[in-house]
């Protein structure tokens, strides 16, 4: 790091240049959009259904699952989670009627949690208005933007997920 005008500053040392300044304010842009949409979220879901983010998104995970449910491991994987955090989840969506837990015909240490009728009603109800509160978030970004942004995110992604590819020989 060197210092200029007061301010530590990235610096190539290959090069002198320089880097990083950028793409440190991409990146704090996007995790700004990012939670600025997810407050958003949170607050509707609390308000309009009593309902968190979390809770939705295992309802989402069951919805698009299989019929006969997912077993506690498949769901924390899905949902990048600890088995505690699914149990705590899977208590009280159970305690409110939206899922239930069925036990393994195959192994009766197994069970599966699956999705109730009102579950599955609470859900569709939700992931339509969650669709519409999307759309209204993003209502001043013109649809070529949208396009334009989605295929940059998806190149960004392709790169984060191999780093590297654009390494300058240092060590990862």
């Amino acid at each position: 790091m060197k210092a200029m005008g007061g301010a530590a500053e990235a610096v190539d040392l290959e090069t002198g240049r320089e880097q990083a300044k950028d793409e440190l304010r991409l990146w704090l842009r996007l995790l700004t959009c990012t939670n600025l949409i997810e407050s958003e979220i949170r607050s509707r879901l609390r308000r309009r259904y009593a309902m968190t983010l979390p809770q939705f998104d295992f309802l989402a995970q069951l919805y698009r699952g299989p019929e006969k449910g997912l077993g506690m491991g498949a769901l924390g994987e899905l949902m990048m989670v600890s088995k505690g955090n699914v149990t705590g989840l899977t208590d009280r969506l159970e305690r409110d009627g939206f899922v239930a837990r069925v036990r393994s015909a195959a192994d009766r240490r197994s069970q599966f949690v699956r999705l109730t009728a009102k579950g599955r009603k609470r859900f569709e109800a939700m992931a339509a208005e969650h669709e519409r509160w999307i759309t209204e978030l993003f209502t001043d970004l013109p649809r070529e933007d949208e396009q334009r942004l989605f295929g940059l995110l998806a190149r960004l992604k392709a790169s984060v997920s191999h780093p590297g590819r654009r390494s300058n020989g240092a060590a990862e």
